[in-house]
């Protein structure tokens, strides 16, 4: 039978999950499809969904050791029973505890689909399930789609190259036949970067633009990575929350001084409201994965971690870039995670935005930070973070953040506990 080279349907993933229900092998639903072997074993391999699900009259006990073990009274409030494969909550409580993984996913099919063993096994399952892969793949396409179809790498040549060409009057159209192998993309495509401000020119440098008006159209974004929402939203973040609700949560944002000039991201500890704010020359990726490979080098990775252990954020470009967020470039070790607010929610981040009504205090909103230098900004976050708190029994931000980690790591951030007479929320705190 010919192979059809298109992607997996709605219909396909149902007479898969149906395929493997039957015990069919790969093989077989390969043929049936007429769909390369390979294709239907990444499929059910990147789809399969965990499921906790026991066995009707059986404990639920995963540990490797309950036929063996004589651990008696770990349970608060009750007596344990001599076997601890007789007790159905001792894997929560067990220091010993190790959980086994039954031997047949890591073999064909890796999935649980059609097992005779279902109805006796209590270990934890695998499923292929036709509706929650489909609904992956929707929601992989919608992703793919969003953004700018550029690297940073192309966006900073055709931005020169243009800018280069309009200083001298010309038009983008004469721009881009003169420079072909500049360019990745279609004129107007050009042209809706330049109006979303992603190419680095202005509307008044080109030709017959100041006496056209701009037209309506929604706002284009730089994506580094248009995928990086995936398995990193705001359900996501709260899943994940639920799962490790002892790790302390860090909230990230970008503050704007004058559209185009330096900016500051600022980052609010939500277990102290310390808010830390690191001035940038622009608002890019780069500048940001620049700011977590200082603070690592500065504070070491094993505190780096014990600090910004989850981190949640806006959809703004400059965050588009998870992995290399997350992932430390001097050790190859994950260093953090990263999590989006839903696009237009910034309730969901509201501590980091509370806080900058007090930053607003000292740098109004529009300010140039062109002057400024991290000396400034530190000094402007100390006393920001040495201001009498009501929601923390009347102590500062500062001195919890250094009763948690100590007052060396506070010293390396950058921030100084201020005297609480001479605290100053003030524009002439900065005068420049």
């Amino acid at each position: 039978m010919e192979r059809k080279m298109s992607h997996l349907t709605e219909s396909d993933r149902l007479r898969i999950e149906h395929g493997l229900q039957i015990r069919m092998s790969f093989q077989q639903i390969a043929q049936e499809l007429g769909k390369a072997r390979a294709t239907i074993q990444r499929e059910v391999q990147k789809h399969r969904v965990t499921s906790t699900k026991g066995a009707p009259g059986r404990i639920t006990n995963r540990c490797i050791y309950r036929r063996n073990c004589d651990t008696w009274h770990l349970c608060e409030g009750r007596r344990c029973h001599r076997r601890c494969s007789a007790c159905a909550i001792c894997n929560n409580v067990c220091p010993r505890f190790q959980e086994e993984i039954c031997r047949k996913l890591s073999k064909t099919p890796y999935v649980c689909n059609g097992c005779t063993d279902q109805s006796k096994c209590v270990l934890k399952k695998q499923f292929y399930v036709s509706s929650s892969a489909e609904s992956d793949y929707r929601q992989l396409l919608v992703a793919s789609r969003n953004g700018v179809n550029l690297t940073e790498a192309e966006q900073a040549v055709i931005s020169k190259t243009i800018y280069a060409g309009t200083q001298n009057g010309q038009s983008v159209h004469h721009i881009m036949t003169s420079n072909k192998d500049s360019f990745t993309v279609c004129e107007k495509t050009v042209y809706r970067y330049i109006n979303a401000g992603i190419i680095r020119t202005r509307r008044g440098d080109m030709p017959r633009s100041c006496s056209m008006k701009p037209r309506k159209q929604k706002a284009v974004e730089h994506k580094v990575d248009t995928k990086c929402r995936l398995n990193r939203t705001y359900h996501d973040f709260e899943k994940y929350r639920k799962e490790h609700p002892d790790l302390p949560v860090v909230e990230m944002d970008s503050v704007i001084g004058k559209i185009g000039g330096k900016v500051l991201l600022t980052m609010n500890f939500n277990n102290c409201t310390l808010m830390l704010a690191f001035l940038r020359d622009s608002n890019n990726s780069q500048s940001v994965i620049d700011v977590f490979n200082m603070l690592e080098e500065s504070l070491t990775i094993e505190v780096f971690q014990a600090l910004f252990p989850v981190i949640l954020t806006d959809n703004g470009s400059e965050f588009s870039n998870p992995r290399a967020l997350e992932i430390s470039p001097f050790s190859g070790k994950e260093r953090t995670k990263i999590f989006y607010c839903n696009p237009y929610s910034s309730w969901q981040k509201g501590h980091v935005e509370n806080n900058h009504l007090n930053l607003r205090k000292i740098i109004p909103k529009g300010r140039n930070l062109e002057n400024f230098t991290q000396e400034d900004i530190n000094i402007v976050v100390s006393h920001i973070n040495s201001l009498a708190r009501r929601s923390l029994n009347d102590v500062s931000a500062g001195k919890l953040f250094e009763e948690l980690y100590g007052k060396e790591v506070l010293n390396k951030l950058g921030i100084e506990i201020i005297l609480e007479n001479t605290v100053c929320l003030l524009p002439d705190l900065i005068n420049k």
